[in-house]
């Protein structure tokens, strides 16, 4: 089995006996336990933090933490730790961390701590971090002996670094033996982690390993020297019909030489364009676009490495191309509308102008005799009232 010497903390208990992650895939995942007075306890979410959780990775010999949740291995079994960490994160172990009583006594279900932490695994050396010596740590980095693996075991490697698929291993000879690990195929196909399935060893051959997963991904845009090209939001990029525009196609400075391909994809048709890359990148121009150019675009970046053709593609660009004759009706059909639209509101505004006039004349015209009338009247009736007096 495997052994190795693990720094001891301040209380003089081993590291791999204060902490625990359990329930998980991996040494490197699981509820976390701390062990207190000979029993284990579960740790409330509330009391842990990002600080906490790197130097539990740490003291667990596994890589930064990538997942902190609550509830992501199993309800709480176990009773609940009723200090609060307060790590700074540089601490080689948890119980070496500054701790105070929680405000909690209980923790509420699915809010115990769970933590992913990444899996000590890496290439270096190579000429991308998806190739190069395969380093597996347990207390120490050490690399990995040529256990003669097949692309099936070098598949579960390229998986935790998270680059694809396995393409080749390699066999790279020292002058003298040197510490490594040697790694269980069998173990390796049960699904272990490679640190469980790895004990030490001493050797002279190192293993190199190359993933697929080795390129980034191309840049594609659109431009015009004609002012032709315009983006639309969720409706890729508008060009109109007649003008030239070019697709370029680049990539960041990872490998030199290579060709970039652009494929051209629409309802009824599929075409490539193939060129090579100068200065990493290269530039397809179209001189008068027409419908045919309407359709799916995408960089396709290749080049040769490590004895093997590597590929990587950039995202989908949408084109579509506009006649100019509509753009122009557009820019004076638009104005005239408005302006006739203007033009009917004026009209209309000015016969209901000229509807009220005529209407309030006549009414002035009565309400003025009305008037008039009831003036005479109260002017009147005193001299008829005079003349009736005299008659008498």
């Amino acid at each position: 089995m495997l052994q190795v010497n693990i720094p001891q903390t301040n209380d003089g208990s081993l590291s791999p006996d204060s902490v625990r992650l359990v329930n998980g895939t991996s040494l490197c995942s699981g509820r976390l336990e701390v062990k207190s007075e000979q029993s284990w306890s579960s740790v409330c979410e509330a009391d842990f933090d990002q600080q906490d959780a790197e130097v539990v990775c740490r003291e667990l010999g596994c890589g930064a933490p990538s997942v902190l949740q609550g509830a992501l291995y199993g309800e709480v079994e176990a009773p609940m730790w009723t200090k609060e960490f307060q790590c700074g994160g540089h601490e080689s172990a948890l119980l070496d961390c500054g701790r105070s009583d929680s405000a909690r006594s209980t923790c509420s279900p699915g809010k115990a701590v769970g933590l992913t932490c990444s899996e000590p695994v890496r290439l270096v050396g190579g000429a991308s971090r998806c190739a190069g010596t395969l380093e597996v740590k347990w207390g120490e980095w050490r690399p990995v002996s040529d256990s003669y693996w097949t692309l099936k075991e070098a598949a579960a490697a390229c998986r935790v670094l998270d680059c694809g698929s396995a393409v080749s291993t390699g066999r790279r000879n020292e002058v003298s033996d040197r510490s490594v690990w040697w790694i269980s195929s069998d173990c390796v196909h049960s699904g272990s982690a490679l640190r469980e399935c790895a004990s030490s060893y001493s050797s002279s051959s190192i293993m190199e390993l190359t993933c697929s997963d080795l390129l980034l991904q191309p840049i594609i845009s659109v431009s015009s020297t004609m002012d032709g090209v315009s983006e639309v939001q969720q409706q890729g990029f508008l060009v109109r019909q007649g003008s030239n525009f070019t697709i370029s196609c680049s990539v960041q400075p990872q490998y030199p030489g290579g060709s970039f391909q652009l494929t051209f994809t629409s309802s009824n048709t599929a075409h490539n364009y193939t060129q090579p890359a100068v200065s990493h990148s290269a530039d397809f121009l179209f001189p008068a676009a027409d419908p045919a150019h309407q359709g799916s675009y995408s960089c396709v970046y290749g080049v040769y490495v490590f004895a093997h053709n590597f590929f990587s593609e950039s995202r989908l660009l949408s084109l579509t191309v506009t006649d100019p004759t509509v753009h122009i009706i557009r820019l004076v059909v638009l104005p005239v509308t408005l302006l006739l639209v203007v033009a009917v509101v004026i009209f209309i505004l000015k016969v209901l102008k000229a509807s009220r006039g005529q209407k309030s004349g006549p009414q002035e015209n009565i309400e003025l005799d009305s008037y008039n009338l009831v003036v005479s009247r109260a002017e009147g009736e005193p001299a008829e009232e005079e003349g009736a007096q005299g008659a008498e």
